[in-house]
């Protein structure tokens, strides 16, 4: 049975001592390999920018930006374009940064190499802000060529920067050229809208709610120069059958005093105006003109009758028949009845006319009900075409500022902070880093090497192995006397069986 002995921190203190020289040689040549695979390994120079997004020049609360895509959603959309097979074709073409494997390897696998080459990393915002808005991004581009790297990482960071003005100013004009077209697509509808508010306002004149009010009034009006026009009509009529009367007895007058007539037929002409008198005195005030002309008349007949005087009837029947000749009062009464039956004509027509001005209002004032509905459903039609119609507008001419700005530049863009570098040291391989990674390797690899050794190593060396090898206890311990350099040196030169006894071979001895 294998015995393995137990090592404390002394012992392994102990055994690194011993193994030194092993543990430095090997550290060495570590230390020495990692600094030839750094010379040996084709050295790579990373060439880097760094690009800011800068805001726009004119506030947002003036003009409305058309592009809110957020920086880093567009940021990957541009990376992913620019690193197409395609951008990156014609950047090998322009640049050949691979000149070695001209010819030899195929094109797709170089396009790979350099889209592996190119490395773009954001910016994070400044700890303690409250932006959350992308501050720009780096581009890293590592070849063999520093040169070619600043040259490409200069292309690169150009490509971006062109990249995004044109997607802004195509964005902008592609939304610019929509609201366009929509707003000329909503004018036309707000034109119909339009022609068809007129054509239902021109249709239903007055039964529009606006104008019920003014056709109420209006029927007041009307009502009331209505009746006006009725009590004239009446008036007028009355006026008609009082010259009437008064002509005919004018005329029975003057037939009676052609005829030769008593003096009895004047008396009965008298007594019928004075009754026609109280029938208007019944109806109207003593200042009515038919009761003035009605005591005028009675006035009159009277001094008529006073200057008459009495006719022998034999001697009235020997005259021979004069022609009547009609009195300036009868004309006068003609003249008046002629008037009066004018009047009576154009009040006649006045009340035919208010009657069907009437009858019209309170038509439009029925159907109001209904057109107000019909018209309010238009309006509503107008009001909501009208509003996109303005909203349409406002998007319109706030997306061509916005593409003024961007036309401009004066909208968000892109700024190269600094032109790519010129690498002056390679960034792969790190010479320091590989040849500090081959002394830890070759420390390392020392460590195992010693510690395979010592498990290996049999040697009694303390009284601790002969207790742990022999399994007997240990009776004295002899130490070394004198130089000690010496008795190593002696021990090292020559070693007795005696003195460098294991295990194994004292068992045999003690058989």
């Amino acid at each position: 049975m294998e015995v393995h002995r137990q090592m404390g921190v002394e012992e392994y203190l102990t055994l690194l001592l011993r193994r030194k020289w092993l543990l430095l040689t090997m550290a060495v040549l570590g230390g020495t390999g990692g600094f030839l695979s750094s010379v040996l390994i084709p050295a790579q120079y990373t060439s880097h920018t760094m690009v800011l997004v800068e805001e726009p020049v004119v506030p947002e609360g003036y003009v409305k930006p058309v592009v809110t895509e957020d920086v880093n959603q567009r940021l990957a959309s541009m990376q992913g374009e620019i690193l197409s097979r395609t951008r990156l074709q014609d950047l090998v073409e322009q640049f050949n940064p691979y000149k070695k494997d001209t010819g030899k390897v195929a094109l797709e696998v170089m396009i790979g190499r350099l889209r592996k080459s190119i490395k773009v990393a954001p910016l994070n915002p400044m700890p303690g802000t409250s932006s959350h808005d992308l501050p720009g991004f780096t581009v890293d581009v590592t070849l063999g060529d520093p040169r070619l790297a600043q040259q490409i990482c200069n292309e690169i960071s150009s490509m971006f920067r062109n990249q995004n003005i044109h997607q802004r100013q195509k964005q902008t004009e592609e939304t610019t050229e929509f609201l366009a077209i929509q707003l000329e697509e909503a004018k036309t509808k707000l034109d119909e809208q339009d022609a068809r508010v007129a054509a239902f306002k021109k249709q239903h004149m007055g039964e529009l709610p606006d104008d019920e009010r003014t056709n109420l009034t209006l029927l007041t009006g009307l009502t009331s120069q209505l009746d006006a026009a009725t009590q004239g009509l009446n008036q007028a009529r009355q006026e008609k059958t009082f010259l009437e009367s008064m002509l005919n007895q004018q005329l029975a007058v003057l037939k009676t005093s052609s005829s030769g007539q008593s003096a009895q037929t004047l008396e009965q002409q008298l007594q019928d105006l004075r009754n026609q008198l109280a029938v208007l005195q019944r109806s109207y005030t003593d200042k009515h003109p038919s009761v003035i002309k009605a005591k005028q008349a009675i006035a009159q007949l009277e001094k008529q009758m006073e200057a008459t005087p009495p006719k022998d009837l034999s001697a009235a029947e020997k005259k021979p028949v004069i022609p009547v000749i009609e009195t300036p009062e009868i004309q006068h009464y003609r003249a008046q009845l002629h008037q009066q039956e004018l009047i009576i004509s154009q009040k006649t027509k006045q009340q035919e006319d208010l009657q069907r001005e009437i009858r019209v209002l309170q038509g439009k004032i029925e159907a109001s009900p209904g057109a107000q509905q019909e018209f309010q459903g238009l309006t509503r039609d107008y009001e909501t075409a009208r509003n996109f119609y303005n909203d349409l507008l406002k998007r319109r001419n706030e997306s061509q500022m916005a593409t003024e700005l961007e036309n401009g530049q004066q909208a968000e863009k892109f700024r190269v902070l600094d032109p790519a570098s010129l690498p002056e040291t390679p960034s792969f391989p790190n010479r320091q880093l590989f040849t500090l990674g081959g002394l830890c390797a070759g420390l390392a690899l020392g460590v195992g090497i010693v510690h395979l050794s010592e498990v290996r190593d049999k040697s009694i060396r303390t009284r601790q192995d002969v207790e742990t090898y022999l399994g007997v206890q240990t009776l004295a311990v002899i130490s070394h006397t004198g130089n000690g350099r010496k008795v190593r040196s002696l021990g090292n030169a020559r070693r007795r069986p005696e003195l460098s006894l294991t295990a194994s071979s004292w068992k045999e001895r003690n058989v």
